[in-house]
């Protein structure tokens, strides 16, 4: 019981109202809505194309230093800068989640999609600030099990927007299940307006890097004001944070960006026609939203307490490996399955492990991204990781439907399986370096204020 405890604290409950605040419109945007277009017939290629929106989640460094420095009038000053930063992307999801409930794609594709790039947009925004907060709100010992209510929340999150929206589209239409998801948006603003903003410190190697902005200024006495303004703005918002990273790591943090990239690629890269297989097996959206839904939530919610757990109990990279070998090996489950015939006890057992092995590996990636980041530039750096984690998937991603259309499904769940060992092995790489060198200056626990 007392390694449970730490969920119990104050800060850890809230990712999980959090996390249901991230996991909502990621679904609604993905796997609801290449649902929602194959049961009005649009192509598959069509739908891989779609999932490009999800580009936008994984490009989201470009705006994360925005995110990191830049006040928002009036409302940093009555939240703070990340709550301010939270409630304004959840605002335009809400807003966005509205315009796709009153758009119809078998009148034209344009309005949902413009839409759900509003939807993703704001959703990468809110993801910037929420992994900020996160990580500045405990210590690294905690952000294992913060990393699996995040992880619980997001999975409670695809019950409503992925099965509930099922049921809703089912027993209603796809107006209202969208408009019901944008009511659902409130929980996370109710959370973000009750929960206060954390409070961290600065150590003296971030002060150190922070003396190049002195030292431009001094250098450019000449400049106009708002060009020297800036000029040290993006040395601190967007130079900063890049070679604190490579300071403490040095030559070895392009084997750590490579791990990044590919820990999630087999997955990701496969996600896109999990629902037309589905559909294409003859699997009714009721069966669906029971087995994948409901179901794969309760798997997911085990791996990823599991994964908290045994990241307190042994560490990050052992439970890193295993997450990456079970990430990679669960696909092959799905070209399996392909040819089972619509059977329902196959489905379960693909779900089972798909699911568990997602919000296992998951915790521990999570907890192992944290550990990374300075809690100076948390919003730049941390996103930086994760959309380089997610880009190279969604890219492949788009081309899942044509991949099915020429191969079938089979080829491509294996080929999708296949493109998870080069994070095995980095994996390997990273535990040896690890040994040798101590991990190198990435505890960050000093800095971190804990309630």
């Amino acid at each position: 019981m007392g390694a449970l405890s730490i969920y119990r604290r104050p800060a850890v409950i809230t990712m999980l109202l959090l996390g249901f605040s991230a996991g909502l419109p990621f679904m609604l945007v993905f796997a609801t809505l290449t649902a929602w277009l194959r049961e009005v017939d649009v192509s598959r290629t069509a739908i891989g194309f779609f999932s490009w929106v999800g580009i936008t989640y994984s490009i989201k460094f470009i705006w994360a230093p925005v995110v990191d420095r830049l006040p928002l009038p009036l409302l940093s000053r009555l939240l703070g800068r990340r709550r301010a930063w939270i409630l304004l992307g959840q605002t335009g999801i809400m807003l966005g989640l509205i315009g796709m409930a009153f758009s119809d794609p078998t009148v034209t594709l344009l309005p949902v999609a413009l839409f759900a790039l509003l939807v993703a947009f704001s959703s990468a925004t809110q993801d910037i600030a929420i992994d900020a907060y996160r990580i500045e709100s405990e210590i690294d010992r905690f952000q294992g099990a913060m990393a699996a209510t995040y992880q619980m929340g997001y999975r409670f999150a695809i019950l409503a927007s992925y099965t509930g929206a099922l049921y809703l589209a089912e027993g209603f239409d796809w107006r209202s299940a969208y408009l019901a998801m944008a009511v659902l948006m409130s929980i996370g603003m109710l959370t973000i307006l009750l929960r206060p903003e954390p409070i961290v410190q600065i150590d003296r190697a971030t002060l150190a890097q922070e003396e190049r902005v002195t030292a431009f200024i001094d250098r450019t006495p000449n400049l106009p004001s708002w060009a020297q303004q800036t000029g040290a703005w993006l040395i601190s918002a967007v130079v900063c944070p890049l070679t604190d990273f490579f300071s403490r790591f040095r030559w070895f943090a392009l084997v750590i960006l490579g791990l990044v990239a590919t820990f999630r690629i087999s997955d990701i890269a496969m996600a896109s026609m999990a629902n037309p297989l589905y559909i294409d097996l003859g699997y009714s959206k009721a069966v669906i939203a029971n087995i994948s839904g409901a179901y794969g939530l309760a798997m997911t919610i085990i791996g990823a307490l599991a994964g908290g757990l045994v990241a307190a109990r042994f560490g990050l990279m052992r439970p890193l490996l295993v997450g990456a070998i079970l990430v990679a090996s669960t696909n092959l489950l799905f070209a399996w399955m392909a040819g089972q015939d619509g059977s329902v006890v196959a489905l379960m057992l693909v779900i089972s492990a798909d699911n568990f092995s997602g919000g296992f590996a998951g915790a521990v990636f999570i907890a192992w991204l944290s550990s990374l980041t300075n809690t100076a530039y948390t919003a730049t750096q941390y996103a930086l990781f994760s959309s380089l984690m997610t880009l190279p998937g969604k890219f492949l991603s788009g081309f899942g439907g044509v991949v099915v259309d020429a191969m079938g499904y089979p080829i491509f769940f294996i080929s999708a399986a296949t493109l998870g060992l080069p994070a095995i092995g980095l994996v390997v790489i990273i535990m040896r370096w690890t040994r040798t060198h101590g991990g190198g200056d990435n505890s960050q626990d000093s800095q971190r204020r804990t309630e």
